[in-house]
C-alpha cells in the first residue's frame, strides 16, 4: 500500500525526498525484526517550549504511523521500548501521567490495528501496571490476535537484566522439577525463556536522539543486531526516517559471529 503510493506519487512528477529513499531499498532485503529505543521526547517537548507530555502524545502519534509504515515495507515485527523498569523512577505525575497516555493510545488505537493487522504483544513484567490499564492490553491483544501484517511488542516496564532474572528463576525451577538437566542449558534454550522468544532476536536496533546507549534493552537479543543511531529526537522519526535506517542496514555486510 505504502510502497504503490509512492508509485503513484512518481509518475510525471519530480521525486521527492521520501521517494529518493525507497528507491534505494532492496525489498528482498528488509529486516524482519526491528528494535527501536524511542528517545527524544522529552526533549522535543522541551526544545518547543512545551510540556513533557506534549512530547509523549506526539512520540505515541509517531508510532502508530511508524508501525503501518514498517509493515508496508515488509517489516514483520516491531519491538519497541515504551516504558523501562527505571521509568517508575521519574516523577509520580510524570509517570501517572504516561499510565493514562498508555490507556488512550490502546483505547483510540484498537480499531486501527485490528484494521491494518497489527498484533500487539508485550514483553516484559506488566503486573506492576494498574488493574484497568492490564484489562484493556488484554482486551486490545484479544481483538488484535488474528492480525498477520506486523506484530508490534510494546516493552513495558522492561528491562533487560530484569528479564535474564526471571528467566534464570524459571530455568532453576524447572530443573528443581526436573522437567530439564542442567546438561540441557544451552544459549538456545536460555532464548527460549526469554520474553521475547515468540519473535526471535531483532535484526535491526534504532537508537533515536543521538543517544549511544542501549539502555537496558533486549542485551541478550541484540548480541549480534546492526545497530543505527540517529539524531532525529522520536515525535520526528518518520518513514522516510525509518527508509533511511532500513537503507544503511542494507549497505552493512552481517558478520555473525565474526
Amino acid at each position: 500500500m505504502l510502497c504503490q503510493f509512492f508509485v503513484q506519487k512518481r509518475v510525471g512528477m519530480k521525486t521527492l525526498p521520501i521517494e529518493q529513499e525507497l528507491v534505494k531499498l532492496d525489498f528482498q532485503r528488509i529486516p524482519r525484526h526491528v528494535a527501536i529505543i524511542m528517545d527524544g521526547n522529552r526533549r522535543w517537548a522541551k526544545k518547543k517550549g512545551l510540556p513533557t507530555m506534549v512530547g509523549h502524545w506526539h512520540g505515541a502519534e509517531a508510532l502508530s504511523n511508524l508501525v503501518e509504515s514498517a509493515a508496508s515495507l515488509g517489516v514483520k515485527v516491531m519491538t519497541v521500548f515504551s516504558f523501562s523498569t527505571e521509568n517508575w523512577s521519574r516523577a509520580l505525575d510524570e509517570v501517572d501521567s504516561l499510565m493514562h497516555l498508555f490507556r488512550m493510545y490502546l483505547l483510540a488505537q484498537k480499531d486501527r490495528m485490528v484494521r491494518e493487522g497489527v498484533r500487539l504483544s508485550t514483553i516484559g513484567d506488566i503486573r506492576r501496571f494498574p488493574p484497568d490499564l492490564k484489562e484493556i492490553l488484554d482486551d486490545v491483544k484479544q481483538a488484535t490476535a488474528p492480525g498477520n501484517r506486523i506484530d508490534l511488542v510494546l516493552a513495558m516496564n522492561y528491562g533487560a537484566r530484569d528479564n535474564i532474572r526471571r528467566a534464570t528463576q524459571a530455568i532453576v525451577e524447572d530443573c528443581a522439577m526436573g522437567r530439564i538437566n542442567k546438561e540441557d542449558i544451552s544459549e538456545a534454550l536460555i532464548s527460549r525463556y526469554l520474553d521475547t522468544a515468540p519473535w526471535g532476536d531483532p535484526d535491526l536496533l534504532i537508537r533515536t536522539s543521538g543517544e549511544r546507549r542501549l539502555s537496558n534493552f533486549l542485551l541478550w537479543e541484540i548480541s549480534y543486531a546492526e545497530v543505527y543511531i540517529t539524531d532525529v529526537l522520536w515525535p520526528d522519526f518518520n518513514e522516510q526516517e525509518l527508509m533511511k535506517a532500513l537503507v544503511e542496514f542494507q549497505k552493512r555486510e552481517r558478520r555473525v559471529g565474526c
